[in-house]
């Protein structure tokens, strides 16, 4: 899954939110995306694969991370997959997946409007 959603000229300062109504197909896109990190044990899946060594990881490598049954992540990142935010590739038995190259940097621009947006609180911070 392709998504053009956004310019890459730096000088543009303003959301493709609020610069112009998204198309259809732009919407179904974008929806599937945040859909898919709206849950918090595929938005730790996400986070644990892209910070881990070369920005790859298989299952054997975070299921230490998440208190979860291996059958459960499988699920999760084939949700994320499907997504268009992760890609995979099988090596032998195992099968490593990493977060497709600019995918977030375009999601994070969807939602830019020019200003600096506040620090994110979690509820143990507060």
């Amino acid at each position: 899954m392709s998504i053009s959603i956004g310019s890459t000229d730096a000088s543009v300062r303003c959301s493709p939110l609020v610069r112009e109504p998204l198309s259809e197909p732009q919407s179904v896109d974008l929806a599937l995306m945040f859909r898919a990190l709206g849950d918090p044990v595929r938005l730790r899946l996400l986070s644990l694969i892209a910070s881990h060594s070369n920005g790859e990881a298989c299952v054997c490598d975070i299921s230490p991370a998440v208190d979860i049954s291996q059958p459960t992540i499988s699920h999760h990142l084939k949700v994320l997959k499907t997504a268009g935010l992760l890609d995979s590739e099988r090596r032998a038995s195992w099968v490593y997946y990493r977060v497709v190259p600019g995918v977030l940097s375009s999601l994070a621009e969807v939602l830019r409007t020019g200003e600096l947006a506040p620090a994110i609180e979690t509820k143990a911070q507060q």
